[in-house]
């Protein structure tokens, strides 16, 4: 068995070898497309050939390959090697450190790695869209400060969402012309931004064909199912709660317990969009169950505006609803029997027809005092 630790880099692998249980062979270097090379040949000289590196900016085209070559890869999660705390950080450390965490991996210690899971293409082509439009939002917001910074540089203040076309034209006519000069430039990349901004969450948000819960949005329910991917991958409610980061973290020793924050480890965005989401549904799904536990609570913490309690609750009720949403999504359970009103995309045609409802009564009695 040959086992194989990578510190990958654009440019160049920095590659440590261990064949059997023998000790590592000193790092080599490759270029990327020599790697493979010899990576295929380390399969024709051996029964099995295990490889692993991180996670980063190159995404899994490497894995892909080295998978096609047949050699069993592992795409690990990012880490300090440096478990002693030397200061000392090289990449033939990072690949001596990996090759060694393979190894005792390999021998039933699963905790040595931990291994993520790789999106197949499709999936990580439809997430691509959800995070580029996270991009898109955090460049006009940077974009919109840039431009309120050197309006009140110059001792003018410019309203909210001034880039706009209207607000623009108000701008003008208020600040001087070399102010109104620089802000064009920031506000002609604004518009271009924007206009993207808005076709992409259109795009997002019409590939939603299923039936969503009341303030479930078509698209939080998108950035969930294209984060996550596949949901049958947990195994158990533990799993999917500790994917959030929504857990508390926990500093035990003896007898003594203690529980703090919450871990905030797993997926950032899919936390961030739970979060947004348990602030709805006390308004949208009062007869949820989760929701209905923690009436009594969320209503005291309001009464004495104790915004702590409020963020444990609305913490509490996220990492709740991606649990009975994982169940709903795996046919663990039914909406029905949690309580969960489902109205999308039917909400929008009952506040259609609530509208023309509410027309046609102030309609009728004109009419009748018409007639009469």
């Amino acid at each position: 068995m040959i086992k194989l630790g990578v510190d990958v880099h654009w440019r160049q692998y920095v590659v440590v070898r261990q064949i059997d249980g023998s000790a590592p062979q000193p790092p080599q270097r490759f270029a990327p497309e020599q790697f493979l090379s010899w990576a295929k040949k380390q399969t024709r000289l051996s029964d099995q050939v295990h490889c692993c590196y991180e996670a980063g900016p190159f995404g899994f085209v490497l894995h892909r390959r080295l998978t096609a070559l047949g050699v069993c890869n592992l795409v690990v999660r990012p880490r300090n090697w440096d478990e002693y705390g030397k200061k000392v950080k090289t990449d033939r450390r990072d690949a001596l450190a990996l090759v060694c965490c393979l190894d005792r991996y390999l021998a039933g210690n699963t905790e040595a790695l931990a291994a993520i899971r790789v999106p197949s293409e499709s999936e990580e082509r439809t997430r691509s869209d959800t995070r580029q439009r996270a991009q898109l939002l955090a460049e006009r917001k940077r974009l919109a400060a840039q431009g309120l910074s050197t309006a009140r540089y110059y001792g003018h203040d410019l309203p909210e969402e001034w880039w706009r076309e209207k607000k623009f034209a108000q701008v003008r006519e208020e600040v001087p012309d070399f102010l109104a000069t620089l802000l064009g430039r920031w506000q002609r990349m604004l518009v271009v931004i924007d206009t993207e901004f808005a076709a992409l969450t259109k795009q997002i948000e019409s590939a939603q064909a299923t039936e969503l819960p009341t303030g479930l949005g078509a698209l939080t329910a998108q950035i969930l199912d294209r984060e996550i991917g596949d949901w049958n991958r947990f195994r158990n409610r533990r799993q999917i709660a500790s994917y959030t980061g929504l857990v508390p973290g926990e500093d035990s020793s003896g007898e003594r317990r203690s529980r703090g924050s919450i871990t905030k480890h797993g997926n950032p965005r899919v936390r961030h969009i739970l979060l947004e989401t348990s602030w709805r549904l006390p308004q949208f799904q009062p007869e949820y169950k989760a929701v209905r536990e923690r009436l009594a609570a969320l209503a005291t913490a309001k009464a004495h505006d104790n915004k702590s309690a409020k963020k444990k609750l609305a913490v509490g009720l996220a990492r709740q609803f991606i649990v009975d949403w994982w169940r709903i999504r795996t046919g663990r359970t039914t909406p029905q029997k949690l309580g969960l009103q489902m109205s999308w995309p039917a909400a929008q045609v009952l506040r259609g027809k609530a509208r023309l409802a509410l027309r046609d009564s102030s309609v009728a009695p004109a009419a009748a005092s018409a007639r009469c």
